[in-house]
């Protein structure tokens, strides 16, 4: 028994740790933390059976079909169980406490329809888009969960470019080609710096205010929350130069056409054709922009989708603490619990407010009434401005905008303070390139069909404005990474161009041109 119990009390000693080993072999905090990360980034979940299954991401430089869809469709934590229909409609009301302001919607559509005060349909139906446009956001951000970034952000900047494309189409049939161009891009901040009729008086660029102001809104938002926030920086520069593209393909017709105007000095019948040639090349440049458009969603969507799915190539990074902690913290000032507690939250699972239908459902719903309730509020902006101190430049200048985009301007924001970049970028770039690539073109094409003389030829002045502020956009991201002073250049910019365009004459292309609409 004595030799037993030696042997035993032996063993335990020599299984037990060493007084110094006790804390040294123990991963640190900051291991575990980074550990946590590295398994998320390298792992996709998909949904089995109403249950979060993880799922191994497709590497190589080629996907199938296949692949692809599994890896875009594949949301970038778990995602819980699914809500009911009752659920959904309950979160979607509960939301925020604007859904109060819905009520405007039935008071502004009766107004208008009744004829009444121009003042009255203009304030409800300005306060009947605040709550659309976040409730926009909120089921764009649901529908994220489960298709991923990139889809969600190309979804979203679709049905925001709808009532663009909506506008334009019905003008189009009216052979109001001036109309058709400032809804477009027209005067690039609002159509109005030329003298427009009444019918003419629509809504603003959505280009320059989705690549300048909302753009540069993201960037200070989530600058005032995070130290430097990353994001895709090769889906970036694909898109800048994607914009960059589109608006040489604007500059070009305006070139063109100065050109051929200065040789009409000297001949008369270079005079004559001067507005058929530049038709002519409008409609060969809007096929090619189309077939640039399909191409980057062949790039986006298959061949290099990898590209848009791959973790940013520089992390987002809070503010560090204050000097008063940073003893407690550690050397480089960052509470190594807290970077735990951070890793922690990515590998939460999300839970759900809305079912994937019941998302989708509302996005088309809200879109509609986005659009309608749009269209209210732009008729009555000229008995507003005629019965108040409030000038058509002022209004086109600030509200317009605004208010006529609030519903992706509200979406970019608020994932822009969660720490979700790339999906902001989405929403502000993609959807000034499905503009310039794919509305513009589009309609370009459909006036060809119809047998209407729409060009591409927009105001010189407005197209180097908006390609310089391309550029600008340009410089900010190149490096992958934002901050708040980023953001307050792009909107110091949009001011700064506002300005300009506040005392512009305008440029009148159609009458420049001398060409007929056949109604």
């Amino acid at each position: 028994m004595t030799d037993d119990s030696s042997s035993i009390r032996l063993l335990e000693m020599s299984s037990s740790p060493k007084p110094d080993e006790t804390y040294s072999n123990r991963p640190d905090p900051a291991s575990q933390a980074r550990r946590r990360q590295t398994t998320r980034s390298s792992t996709r979940f998909s949904i089995v059976d109403g249950r979060p299954t993880p799922s191994r991401k497709v590497s190589g430089k080629r996907r199938t079909l296949k692949q692809t869809l599994s890896v875009l469709l594949s949301p970038l934590r778990p995602v819980g169980p699914t809500p009911t229909l009752k659920e959904s409609v309950m979160a979607t009301l509960k939301e925020t406490w604007l859904n109060v302001l819905l009520i405007c919607i039935p008071v502004a559509w009766g107004l208008h329809f009744g004829k009444q005060s121009d003042l009255l349909i203009f304030i409800f139906s300005f306060l009947a888009i605040i709550p659309l446009a976040k409730l926009l956001g909120f089921a764009t951000e649901e529908l994220s969960l489960r298709v991923g970034e990139t889809i969600g952000g190309l979804l979203n900047a679709t049905l925001g470019n709808a009532v663009e494309l909506i506008v334009a189409i019905i003008a189009l049939i009216q052979c109001k080609l001036s109309l058709v161009q400032s809804s477009l891009i027209g005067s690039i901040l609002s159509n109005i710096c030329t003298p427009h009729t009444t019918s003419d008086y629509r809504v603003d660029n959505p280009i320059i205010y989705f690549a300048v102001l909302v753009l540069g809104m993201c960037f200070f938002a989530g600058g005032i929350r995070f130290s430097e926030q990353g994001f895709l920086l090769s889906a970036a520069n694909v898109d800048t130069s994607l914009l960059i593209l589109s608006v040489t393909g604007m500059l070009i017709p305006a070139a063109f056409f100065s050109v051929i105007s200065s040789q009409s000095n000297q001949s008369s019948g270079t005079a004559d054709n001067e507005g058929t040639e530049v038709l002519k090349m409008s409609r060969g440049v809007a096929v090619v922009l189309l077939f640039i458009y399909g191409s980057y969603l062949v790039f986006q969507l298959w061949s290099h989708s990898h590209l848009y799915e791959e973790d940013s190539e520089f992390k987002s990074t809070a503010y560090p603490v204050s000097k008063k902690k940073k003893a407690a913290t550690g050397r480089n000032g960052v509470d190594p619990e807290a970077q735990i507690e951070t890793a922690e939250e990515e590998d939460d699972v999300e839970i759900p407010k809305l079912s994937v239908w019941f998302s989708l459902v509302l996005l088309v719903i809200i879109t509609v009434f986005v659009a309608v309730t749009a269209e209210f509020l732009v008729d009555s902006i000229d008995g507003v401005t005629q019965g108040t101190a409030l000038s058509q430049e002022w209004v086109g200048l600030i509200l317009l905008p605004i208010v006529g985009n609030a519903a992706e301007h509200v979406t970019a924001v608020t994932v822009a303070v969660k720490d979700k970049l790339t999906l902001s970028l989405g929403v502000a770039v993609g959807s000034s390139i499905q503009i310039a690539l794919f509305v513009i073109p589009f309609i370009t094409i459909l006036a060809w069909i119809l047998g209407k003389p729409l060009t591409l030829l927009f105001d010189p002045f407005q197209s180097v404005v908006l390609f310089l502020s391309v550029i600008t956009v340009n410089y900010c991201i190149a490096d992958g990474k934002s901050n708040w002073l980023e953001g307050m250049i792009l909107m110091c910019l949009y001011i700064i161009i506002g300005i300009s365009l506040w005392f512009y004459p305008g440029f009148d292309t159609t009458a420049a041109l001398k060409l007929s609409c056949p109604t």
